[in-house]
């Protein structure tokens, strides 16, 4: 990459203004990322939220009484 050359101060602080931008840009994205990771891995959503905890727990009670039936 080659170095650009400035012709005042205004240039830089544009530049830089830019940059800050750019940089706060990029944290608030992290912070994004962070946020629906950390969401992903809640117990409920592991499960298939909660209506998925649900339908296991009377699928698995029905699945016993049937179980218990043919016993």
């Amino acid at each position: 990459m080659m170095a650009k050359k400035y012709n005042s101060f205004e240039e830089i602080d544009y530049d830089l203004k830019i940059l800050r931008l750019n940089q706060d840009i990029d944290l608030e994205n992290l912070k994004l990322n962070y946020h629906l990771a950390r969401q992903s891995f809640y117990p409920t959503q592991l499960l298939g939220g909660f209506s998925g905890i649900v339908q296991k727990i009377v699928l698995s009670f029905l699945v016993n009484k049937l179980l218990k039936k043919f016993r």
